[in-house]
């Protein structure tokens, strides 16, 4: 019966947390330029109106400023219920700003055929509510049961998660047993690809465009560059993953800058890419690798020299027998609440997760939305969430919480 009555309390309180998700949308956390405390502190004070206690843990501004930002705030929630095991639920914040071709506010929530359209409001906003609720839903119960549920509301996702889930972590303010963190709906995420990020500045000498031969074109050198790059890209089709859900390594030169003006050979043109790696590989072996490349198409170009910068280095989240109650506890409720099949599965996206997996947590990805990325815009515009996969969501983290604490 205690499933019923989780379903039920959902069902009685859904407009409640529609309403808080709307609030949540409507403040902007456009990372960059990351100016995200305001949008904690808004959180904070809804969370209070539920009778929580939220912890405000501010990261200090250099280290957010050496990152890129301007300011973070996490926000941790701890309802304890005795002796067992912590769970901890992880949303972020932060998120890409909205860019053009929106149909709708992007800060409006605006709901629309059972819709609510908005920057974050299926990744990952969405699941500051399904969490919140599914906790509130689970004390509803007033039912006997033993452990932790915590709430991480964070705002470091898009920079790499270090000043998210990683600055709790390596300060001791969390040690969860297990974590839920931001997913979709119709399937349960066991792991992911990883992610190396490098900046490339070819340095040559610029020139006057009248006398080219007086300068060396970096250009033309990044050229060769990348062309050795896609070089090895064609070649990672071949690589394949045994995890379901995940394919084959792929490289993306995401951003190129570079040169002052037409009429002057570019003295320095800077790459930036993304290189995800299958959870089989090894982070090192990949990073020697393509610096090697870079190193060896820029070999022979006279006057021009080369330095590489490690932006970013995520490590893929791995399946383990470890994770198996969590992910079993949500699988099963997910295929009940919504009537199909669950899978479990990996996921070519990388994540804050696997900061809380190599901290020893077990951990599953499990959230309100689509079956795609894509069916989401998350990232797009006219990003949005169905309000149906939110209600099921909820539903299902809150069995999952009272399954494994009861």
């Amino acid at each position: 019966m205690s499933h019923t009555a989780i379903d039920a309390w959902v069902d009685g309180h859904f407009d409640e947390e529609v309403r808080f998700l709307q609030e949540l949308v409507r403040v902007p956390t456009d990372t960059p330029p990351g100016d995200n405390a305001r949008h904690a502190e808004r959180t904070a004070e809804l969370l209070r109106g539920f009778g929580f206690g939220p912890e405000l843990h501010r990261v200090p501004d250099d280290a957010v400023r050496a990152q890129g930002m301007r300011s973070i705030t996490n926000v941790i929630v701890r309802r304890r219920h005795g002796a067992g095991p912590t769970i901890a639920l992880n949303a972020h914040g932060d998120v890409v700003p909205p860019g053009d071709g929106w149909t709708h506010d992007p800060y409006g929530a605006e709901i629309l055929d059972g819709r609510l359209y908005g920057r974050a409001a299926a990744v990952s906003k969405s699941d500051f509510a399904t969490y919140t609720f599914a906790l509130r839903a689970l004390e509803s119960l007033g039912a006997a049961i033993a452990g932790t549920v915590e709430l991480h509301f964070t705002y470091d996702e898009e920079f790499g998660g270090e000043l998210g889930p990683g600055w709790l972590l390596t300060h001791a303010l969390t040690r969860p047993d297990y974590v839920v963190a931001a997913g979709f709906s119709h399937e349960v995420v066991t792991a992911h690809n990883g992610c190396l990020q490098l900046e490339v500045a070819v340095h040559g000498k610029a020139a006057h465009a009248a006398i080219p031969h007086t300068g060396v074109d970096a250009l033309q050198a990044a050229v060769a560059i990348l062309d050795r790059l896609y070089a090895l890209n064609r070649g990672y089709r071949a690589v394949r993953s045994q995890v379901p859900g995940i394919t084959h390594p792929y490289l993306n030169v995401g951003r190129i800058e570079g040169g002052s003006n037409t009429n002057v050979v570019p003295g320095e043109v800077v790459l930036k890419l993304d290189r995800r790696m299958i959870p089989e590989e090894d982070p090192a072996k990949v990073e020697a690798e393509v610096r090697a490349a870079i190193g060896d198409a820029a070999a022979g170009l006279d006057g021009i020299r080369v330095d590489v910068r490690r932006l970013l280095l995520a490590k893929a989240w791995r399946p383990t027998a470890a994770n198996a109650p969590l992910v079993e506890a949500l699988r099963r409720n997910a295929e009940a609440v919504f009537n199909e099949t669950v899978a479990t599965t990996g996921t070519p996206l990388y994540t804050d997760v696997r900061l809380y997996a190599a901290a020893g947590a077990a951990a599953a990805i499990y959230g309100a939305g689509p079956r795609t990325v894509l069916e989401s815009n998350a990232k797009r515009a006219d990003e949005h969430l169905v309000l149906d996969d939110l209600r099921g969501a909820t539903k299902v983290v809150g069995r999952a919480l009272f399954d494994l604490l009861r």
